[in-house]
């Protein structure tokens, strides 16, 4: 069996993964050896929708080298599953720890920011994953718990309706006004 070498490119494949141009990608998806398909196997998991595993979805849509483009696609598939799986703890973890944080109890925070305990529930355990704008509000939530009617101070809200500066009227549950 003769060495792998990259045609036409200024890489070689000692180079590390990451600074292969997607023609050697290619390169090594279709001539290369089971040690060249571990160290993309290897960049996958390590990015999952990272350059590498872009790369390999683009030569797979033109190029399907027998048995490779299979494997290729299930390490993506897989690498991604496991980074979400890992990303829904991350959320979950970051929403019990804010509950805890408010100090109240997990209805009274599911009520002030918008939804049922049972709702929070399933965000606290990872099986749903709120949106940006929920753990934004779940965050403000948790900062100003101790005194209600006010904001905590963020860089998601201007200085001047921070908490330590102005209390806020909570006539509308929908819009919130400065007072003062």
């Amino acid at each position: 069996m003769t060495a792998l070498a990259f045609r036409n490119v200024t890489a070689s494949p000692d180079d590390p993964v990451a600074e292969w141009p997607l023609e050697a990608i290619q390169t090594v998806l279709e001539r290369g050896g089971l040690s060249h398909w571990r160290q993309l196997a290897s960049a996958i998991r390590a990015q999952p929708w990272g350059r590498v595993a872009r790369g390999i979805e683009e030569v797979l849509t033109y190029s399907r080298p027998y048995g490779v483009a299979e494997a290729m696609e299930r390490v993506v598939s897989r690498a991604r599953g496991e980074a979400e799986g890992e990303e829904r703890k991350a959320v979950a973890g970051e929403v019990d720890r804010l509950v805890r944080e408010s100090g109240l109890s997990r209805a009274e925070f599911a009520s002030r920011i918008g939804t049922s305990a049972s709702r929070l529930s399933t965000y606290a355990t990872g099986k749903v994953t709120p949106s940006a704008a929920l753990m934004v509000r779940m965050r403000r939530v948790a900062a100003g718990a101790g005194s209600p009617g006010t904001l905590p101070c963020t860089t998601a809200i201007p200085s001047t309706a921070c908490s330590s500066r102005r209390p806020i009227s909570t006539t509308s549950r929908s819009s919130a006004r400065i007072v003062g």
